[in-house]
Parts: C-alpha cells; sequence; structure tokens
C-alpha cells in the first residue's frame, strides 16, 4: 500500500512507536489463503498536522455576557453607592446582597442585620416585580434556600405593619396560613422566603436569619442629562454675537463724536462783513460833507 498524504480518521490504530513525521507501523494483520500465511504490514505516513478534529472545528465559544447580572438593564441611570461593594440596580433603587467577608457568620439577627446596613435600609418589597427581582437574583449570590429579613417593623400608633422608610405596606405576599400568629405585635418582624417567594412572620428577638439585603434609592440628581454639545454651542455663538453688535455700537458712536469735532474745528468765519450799498452812500456823504 502505497503511502498517502491524507490522514484517515478511524482506524483500529496501534500506539505509535515513532514520532509525528515519520513513517511507521500503525496496524498489523496476519492473513492466510489456500495454506500460506501472508503477513500484511500498513504504514502510513504520521505527518506533525492538526488531528482530526480539523475535519469538524468546534464551534466557537460563546463570548460572555457584558452585563455583570440580567438585572443589569433594568435599572434607570442613576448612580449606585461607590462604597466598595457591589449593589445591584432595579428600577430605581440599588440592592446589596451581604455576601463574601461580610457573611461569614450566615445567621444574623435582626439588630445585626440593621447594623449590616447602617447608613442604609433593610429590604423593603413594593411590588410583585421588585419580589420577582430578588427571588430571581439571589441563586447569583447565595446557594440553596435563604430567608431575608424585610426591613419592616409594627407601628404603634397606626396599629399597622410599616416599612422602615416610613413608607404604609400596600403590596404583600404572606404564605398561605390559617394558623393565627402568635408573636406580640411589638416583637413581629418579617422574613422573605427564597424558595417559596412568600413572607412569614418572624419574632424580631429570638429568629435568626441567614440572608441580609440592603436597599436605598438611586442617587438621580446626579444622573440628569448633560447639556448637549448644539445646545453650548448655541450659547457661546449667542454670546460672541452680543459682544460684537456691542463692539460695533460703540465703534460707530465714537466715529460720530470724531467727525463732530473735526467740523467744528473747521467752520468757516469771514475775516469782514460787506456793506451793503446804502450804508456805503452815508459814509461817502459824511465824508464830503466835513470836508471845508
Amino acid at each position: 500500500m502505497g503511502v498517502s498524504a491524507s490522514r484517515p480518521c478511524y482506524g483500529r490504530w496501534v500506539p505509535p512507536r515513532y514520532p509525528a513525521g515519520c513513517c511507521a507501523t500503525l496496524r498489523e494483520a496476519t492473513s492466510s489463503r489456500r495454506g500460506a500465511k501472508l503477513t500484511l504490514q500498513l504504514s502510513v505516513y504520521v505527518p506533525p498536522a492538526p488531528t482530526c478534529n480539523e475535519v469538524n472545528p468546534p464551534a466557537p465559544e460563546t463570548p460572555p455576557p457584558t452585563h455583570p447580572h440580567p438585572f443589569a438593564c433594568a435599572g434607570l441611570t442613576g448612580d449606585c453607592p461607590a462604597d466598595g461593594r457591589t449593589w445591584v440596580p432595579f428600577q430605581d433603587r440599588c440592592y446589596h446582597f451581604v455576601h463574601g467577608e461580610e457573611d461569614k457568620i450566615k445567621s444574623y439577627t435582626f439588630e445585626r442585620a440593621k447594623t449590616l446596613c447602617q447608613g442604609f435600609e433593610l429590604l423593603s418589597i413594593q411590588s410583585a416585580e421588585e419580589n420577582d427581582f430578588v427571588i430571581k437574583y439571589s441563586p447569583e449570590v447565595w446557594k440553596g434556600n435563604v430567608n431575608v429579613w424585610l426591613g419592616m417593623y409594627y407601628d404603634t400608633n397606626s396599629e399597622d405593619m410599616r416599612w422602615f422608610g416610613e413608607d404604609p405596606v400596600r403590596y404583600t405576599n404572606w404564605e398561605d396560613s390559617s394558623s393565627p400568629s402568635d408573636l406580640v405585635p411589638l416583637d413581629t418582624c418579617v422574613a422573605l422566603h427564597s424558595n417559596t417567594a412568600k413572607w412569614e412572620n418572624v419574632s424580631c428577638l429570638d429568629d435568626v436569619e441567614n440572608g441580609v439585603i440592603c436597599e436605598t434609592v438611586q442617587k438621580a440628581e446626579e444622573a440628569k442629562r448633560k447639556p448637549s454639545a448644539l445646545l453650548s454651542t448655541l450659547v457661546i455663538l449667542s454670546v460672541v454675537a452680543i459682544m460684537g453688535i456691542s463692539a460695533v455700537i460703540w465703534f460707530l458712536h465714537q466715529k460720530h463724536n470724531l467727525g463732530s469735532n473735526i467740523l467744528t474745528a473747521f467752520e468757516y468765519h469771514p475775516p469782514f462783513r460787506v456793506l451793503d450799498t446804502d450804508q456805503s452812500c452815508l459814509v461817502e456823504a459824511e465824508e464830503t460833507d466835513s470836508v471845508p
């Protein structure tokens, strides 16, 4: 069998005993015909070419998404706090899911949760979309089921639950339970279960939860659109035009004053006054009478 330059992509190969680029014995077979044994030796050229994967090259890898999380585009253009922690924008709010070095204990009392969010608020949920956002994003940060403290407390003045931001509770997603809560109202707090997306009344003093989410409003005042280049150009041109018109008016005024002074200096003044004919005759008569 002659040496072929093409590389076969199938065969029962014996491990090569020669380096690539040499002629090597790759398969040996023994056959018999009419009582005679014939040994065939197949030799092929083993080039240092790429493997058979070139026949069907693997598909290129899909580049990773440019956004750090699937909800990055859901936020507004406002700014989240730049305090070195990871804040996730959603609608007009920013959320920090406590994790990493902060999440070593993984068991927090209500007071400890408020301390972790010092300067900000504990999670408050105002809509079903916000509730779904928290549930869907939690697996990006935590593994397994997580119970998250909500920033809700019992207000003795209104005798009802309120958010720490003093907003009334308009949206709820309580667990379906027919048994009434045996908690004292002042000791009633709320936890969100990531596996059911439901809320549950828990004790503010005795219970501990393993999830903390801090929340704050985006700094929308810093996200105002900057003036466009066209608007800035129009303002500059307007100022230049006003200055130019003012300069022209001043120049014309100065030129007018200068021209008036020149005409005044060269005004014609006759050296003497010519007398009328009657007056000349009178003078001559007077001179005649005076002669002896």
